[in-house]
This record gives C-alpha cells, structure tokens and sequence, in this order.
C-alpha cells in the first residue's frame, strides 16, 4: 500500500500544484469566468488518465501468456524512462513553473476559452499518464492487491488535501525538501520495476535469461509483513537473478546520485510554497 501511496501523492501534487497555479492567476486577474473552461481541461485530462489505465489492465486481462510478459515487460521499461524523465524535469524547471504556466494561460486568455481548456488539459494530462502508467506498473511488480489501490485513492486524496492548503496559505510546506525525499524514494521504486520488467522480458524470452542470484525462499515469506514492505518498496524478490540484481543497483544509485547531485547545486528554494493569488 504504502508505494502505491506515495505515488499517488507525489504526482497528484505535482499536479495539484499546476491547478492551482492555474486557477490563482485566473482569480488575480479577475477572470474567474473562464475557470469553467479551466477545470474541463482538468477533467478531460484525469479522464484520459483514467482511460490509459483501463486500456493497461485491459491487455492484462486478454492478452494471452505469450503475449502477456513481453508487454508488461516493455511497459515497466517505458514507465521507468518517463518516471526518470520527469522527476528530473520538475528538478530542472521547478524554479520558472509557475511563470511558465501562468505565459501560456495568459496567452490562452487572449485566444479564448478553447484555448484555455487546451492549456490546462496538457499541463495536467502529462502528470495523470505518468501516475496511471507508475501505478499499474507497481501494481504488476507487487503482484496486484485492493490494498495498493486503496493506497493510490488515499494518496491522490492526501495530494489535493495539501494542494487546497497551499492554495490556500493555511499552513507552510517545504515543498523542496518534499520534492526532493519524494524524489528519491520514486527512483528506488522505479529501480524494482525496472528489476520486474527484465524479469517479464527474460520470462517472455525476449532477452536472455541469467543465472540466480541468490535463493532464500526456504526461509523468506514473501507474504509476511516484511516481505510485502521489501516487494512494494525495493521490488525484492527473495529468488532474484543477477541481470535483476545488478539492474537495480546500475539504475538506483547513479541516478539517485545525479539527482541529488542537480538538487544541491540548484539554487535555495526551487520551489515555491505558495501558490495563492496575493
């Protein structure tokens, strides 16, 4: 639960943030007659979200066994490349999003309301396809449960909670402190479903399958409380192979390291804490 939890939060406040931002420049500019078209654009995009993750259970579910680990496989490659993407993204343009966002919505003012339902669905839209895209993948890597979607639906729900605060001004938040643990907890996630997608290719016979790492399923209960927390987490599978192994390693720790690297070398407070028109 608690993965699926923090991707829900995570991305949900990214793009809590973005309405937000949005919405704000609307209210300070007094033109709150076009938040109509603002938040079908919201809506369009969460639809299509919604969509791109029924589409991928979808295939789950009709594909056949041939089929099956090749496409989960190179779906868990792709949901790594645009995790990646995008939490280095947010690092690099955290500092100019809120001008960003508010010259193109003040740009759509301008071409009318089409233009603004089209400014706040593709800064939405981008957020919404890589949380469905996380979330499925994860679900796949931990074996699937109610739990992990009970944990994205509290997630989302605690991320618009703490995007209407900031709104809001009632209370401070460190967004870059937030941003950056969070960031660096998505790649260790990131690293087991990478380790899981190797392991559906390899199953699929689309790579090479390599020798066992290490075997401690006589004793390791992967169903135990503890092993639930290393699976949801980690990835870890107690009969991992070494391609897996050292795919997890070779990911984790170079990128967590460029990350953490572009954090501290980015100037203080990369990230705004308030939102609110003023």
């Amino acid at each position: 639960m608690f993965p699926s939890f923090l991707i829900g939060l995570r991305e949900g406040l990214e793009a809590a943030l973005i309405v937000g931002i949005l919405v704000a420049y609307l209210v300070r500019t007094d033109r709150k007659d076009r938040l109509t078209a603002l938040w079908i654009g919201v809506a369009a995009a969460v639809g299509v979200s919604l969509v791109v993750g029924a589409i991928l259970q979808f295939a789950v579910d009709n594909l056949g066994d041939e089929a099956l680990a090749p496409f989960v496989g190179f779906t868990s490659l792709l949901t790594v490349a645009l995790v990646t993407t995008m939490v280095f993204w947010m690092q690099r343009t955290a500092r100019r999003m809120k001008s960003d966002l508010e010259g193109h919505l003040s740009q759509a003012l301008a071409a009318g309301p089409v233009a603004i339902l089209a400014t706040a669905f593709f800064a939405v839209v981008r957020e919404g396809i890589e949380t469905a895209l996380f979330l499925w993948s994860n679900v796949q890597a931990t074996g699937g449960s109610t739990a992990a979607l009970i944990g994205a639906l509290l997630g989302i729900g605690a991320a618009v909670a703490l995007g209407w605060v900031v709104y809001k001004q009632s209370v401070h938040i460190d967004l870059a402190k937030f941003f950056t643990i969070t960031g660096v907890m998505l790649i260790v996630i990131a690293g087991g479903v990478l380790a899981y997608g190797l392991h559906e290719l390899a199953e699929g016979g689309v790579i090479p399958t390599t020798a066992t790492a290490f075997d401690i399923t006589s004793w390791f209960d992967a169903e135990a409380w503890y092993g639930a927390i290393l699976r949801g987490v980690f990835g870890f599978r107690p009969a991992p192979t070494v391609l897996e192994v050292a795919a997890w390693f070779a990911y984790v720790i170079p990128v967590t390291w460029l990350f953490l690297r572009g954090i501290s070398a980015a100037p203080k407070k990369s990230l705004p804490n308030k939102v609110a028109a003023q």
